[in-house]
């Protein structure tokens, strides 16, 4: 009497699915923001760390590059820590979300969130 609705139980699961992703992507979201890494330039003279979410929080400087004739290099130096930094939390962002993606029988390398 009610074969025809049988897809009815399937999209009740999925969307009981997609609501627990969406949970956990709130929470993997969050965590993102304690997440921290180091970016690096001229062999570790100058270090950036960054959140997993791309913000800046800490610049290291090595007081041996500062030299008045070199403002240029410290500049270059400076900005190339805070891109591998950037770079650096983009991909352990990047790795977390394909954590969450595993179980979920998405095609490996799908971005999310969509």
């Amino acid at each position: 009497m009610l074969k025809g609705l049988g897809g009815l139980g399937d999209m009740a699961g999925m969307m009981k699915k997609a609501q627990e992703m969406q949970t956990k992507m709130a929470e993997m979201q969050d965590e993102l923001h304690n997440v921290m890494v180091t970016g690096e330039s001229g062999a570790g003279l100058v270090k950036a760390t960054a959140t997993a979410k791309g913000e800046l929080t800490a610049l290291d400087i090595d007081p041996s590059i500062f030299n008045g004739d070199d403002k240029e290099v410290v500049e270059d130096l400076i900005l190339a820590a805070i891109k591998d930094a950037q770079m650096k939390a983009q991909e352990r962002a990047q790795e977390e979300m394909g954590k969450l993606t595993e179980g979920l029988g998405l095609p490996p390398g799908m971005k999310l969130p969509f």
